[in-house]
């Protein structure tokens, strides 16, 4: 009703300013102060009305309390992941990062990187504190975060630390106690492992849910024969985390390094340069009966779709590398007298970067927290992968773009990250978050 009568007066004053009679007597500037003063004070008086309104409802013993909050998903760290973050974070920037050059022409790890990396102890954060070590539960969420910092490093170099973690969260979430308790504590000695997921297999359109790699049952364990690609450390992992299918599903056998038969090429990528990617030949491979990985309870689909998530986790960290790397330079690099920032194309492209990488990260995050809540995520998961492929590679792209020449040299570490975040759209599994 107010807004009805303050609408009503006002219309009457705005017409009446506006009338030749107010121009002929000179009454244009008092109706224009008195409309003004009318809609002011209607709106004061609107205000108080809804402030009482409101004042009377919370009172109201009828009225619905304020909804909870409790439950609901939140993206603020916990003490204890905020200091992985920083800790992480710390060592990405003042160890890792001044290695990603020099790994990525030799295309190796450098010769202690393995050993070194092992201060920051991610090998005891994967095993469970009831064997020794020091993680207290199964966390995605946290194993994310770690993946996106050291990725902030690098990525290839990321790899390479993560891929044996990645076979330590795969038996911690899948494998029976007696192998818990026979391969986790491998992960607590002085020497680092060696370990990698191979799910990956050289034919187009690879479909993961297609294995050709096949594994038969016998007297004295198991036969598998097969071919993964994308395989990391040179051939000389100890052990190998290999997909197959056995009896019309897909599973995981444990296979030793150095057991008959398997055979390692060096066949180097177009990134992940620096873990010495190659192809992995199992040729009639004989392995024990506790090789398979878990009982009849394990999800393939869940452990490909916790495998895409960590890949994603990666992909975050490139991108925010690359991000704090083109703000700088596009404030402080000039054209035509002034910073090329000051260009709006370029200072839409790098406000997309940031767009895009907090949507990946949302998505990302949000899969980890429901894989860890133990409820369904596969749809998450899809997104989230689908979503950091294309973005990824557009951010890559972008990068190298926005860098002009010098994005195309290796003086700039954009076309590094052009080569290895485009592996998301290629490699399926590998990884486990």
């Amino acid at each position: 009703m107010a807004k009805d009568i303050q609408g009503f007066g006002l219309g009457l004053a705005i017409k009446f300013s506006g009338s030749e009679f107010a121009r002929k007597y000179k009454l244009r500037r008092p109706a224009e102060k008195l409309a003004y003063a009318s809609t002011k004070k209607g709106f004061e008086v609107i205000g108080q009305m809804v402030a009482n309104k409101k004042d009377k409802k919370s009172g109201d013993p009828m009225m619905l309390p304020e909804p909870s909050t409790a439950g609901l998903f939140d993206l603020t760290l916990s003490e204890e992941q905020q200091m992985i973050k920083d800790t992480v974070r710390s060592y990405a920037e003042d160890v890792v990062r001044g290695l990603a050059h020099d790994a990525n022409e030799d295309m190796k790890l450098p010769e202690t990187y393995l050993q070194d990396i092992m201060d920051l102890g991610l090998n005891y954060f994967s095993v469970p504190e009831s064997l020794g070590g020091a993680a207290q539960s199964y966390s995605p969420t946290t194993n994310a975060i770690i993946a996106e910092e050291l990725a902030w490093g690098d990525f290839s170099l990321a790899y390479a630390t993560l891929a044996p973690v990645a076979v330590a969260n795969a038996i911690v979430k899948w494998g029976t106690d007696a192998q818990k308790e026979k391969y986790l504590p491998t992960y607590l000695t002085e020497t680092p492992v060696k370990a990698a997921i191979a799910v990956q297999e050289p034919s187009p359109l690879f479909d993961p849910a297609k294995l050709t790699a096949k594994a038969k049952k016998t007297k004295a364990g198991f036969v598998i024969s097969g071919v993964k690609s994308l395989v990391p450390f040179g051939g000389e992992a100890s052990m190998y985390l290999v997909a197959a299918r056995y009896k019309r599903r897909n599973r995981l056998f444990l296979v030793p390094g150095d057991a008959p038969g398997v055979q390692w090429q060096a066949a180097p990528a177009m990134g992940l340069r620096a873990t010495a990617t190659g192809t992995l030949t199992l040729d009639k491979v004989l392995i024990g009966q506790d090789a398979l990985l878990g009982d009849d309870s394990f999800n393939f689909e869940a452990f490909l779709d916790l495998g895409q998530l960590h890949w994603c986790a990666l992909a975050i960290g490139a991108c925010q590398a690359a991000l704090d790397y083109l703000i700088p330079y596009v404030n402080e690099r000039e054209a035509f007298g002034e910073p090329i920032s000051h260009r709006q194309a370029v200072a839409f492209m790098v406000a997309n970067i940031g767009i895009e990488l907090e949507s990946m990260r949302l998505m990302t995050w949000r899969a980890a927290a429901l894989a860890e809540a133990g409820k369904p995520f596969h749809r998450e998961a899809y997104l989230a992968h689908l979503l950091c492929s294309e973005k990824a590679m557009e951010i890559g792209t972008n990068a190298v773009q926005l860098l002009g020449g010098h994005g195309y040299t290796k003086e700039h570490p954009a076309e590094r990250w052009y080569r290895d975040l485009r592996v998301l759209a290629c490699v399926n599994g590998g990884m486990h978050l």
